[in-house]
């Protein structure tokens, strides 16, 4: 267990902290559980590329940390009364999209097939955009300001983005059934 891995396993002792917060409508808290959550992420990619501590667990741990914070922001502002909430229709093309990933890395994991798990540079702007929303949704809610015409934009770029990383890795997934003979 390296800082790294412990960066990561913090990111995801945050998240109840954050919907905890979110629920009681401590939205300035909220907000900062969020950043210190992002902050956590983006130090221990740092300090385990610097310092050459990247390990197998904590190739698989991060982007469950990831997964596990976005969904849960997606689901609680979609699902609770704000000023500026997430669409519901984008929050079911998220969790979507990384049930289909994971389940694809489950059936390749059952059939033998040895995967790096590497994000894309689509995977990459994905997980931006929907930082982005929710950081400008938790920011402008702390704020009492609604902004529903910039949370539509933001929503509809963010679908955008999910989907065609949706499609790309579903593509290169489908190319790996293939070389495994299916």
């Amino acid at each position: 267990m390296n800082l790294p891995n412990l960066l990561t396993i913090l990111r995801i002792l945050l998240i109840p902290f954050f919907i905890i917060a979110l629920s009681y409508q401590y939205q300035g808290l909220a907000l900062v559980v969020f950043v210190c959550a992002g902050l956590t992420d983006a130090l221990d990619g740092f300090i385990a590329r610097t310092f050459q501590q990247k390990t197998l667990i904590g190739a698989y741990l991060d982007p469950i940390a990831d997964k596990l914070l976005l969904g849960t922001s997606f689901v609680t502002l979609t699902v609770l009364s704000f000023p500026n909430k997430i669409p519901f229709w984008l929050t079911i093309v998220i969790i979507s999209r990384d049930v289909i990933i994971l389940l694809g890395i489950a059936i390749l994991f059952m059939l033998g097939k040895k995967l790096v798990i590497a994000p894309s540079l689509l995977g990459k702007s994905t997980t931006f955009f929907q930082i982005l929303i929710i950081a400008v949704v938790l920011l402008f809610n702390y704020m009492a300001r609604p902004i529903p015409q910039l949370v539509t934009l933001l929503a509809w770029i963010t679908l955008a983005v999910t989907v065609v990383s949706g499609l790309d890795y579903l593509y290169k997934g489908i190319k790996l059934l293939n070389e495994v003979g299916m």
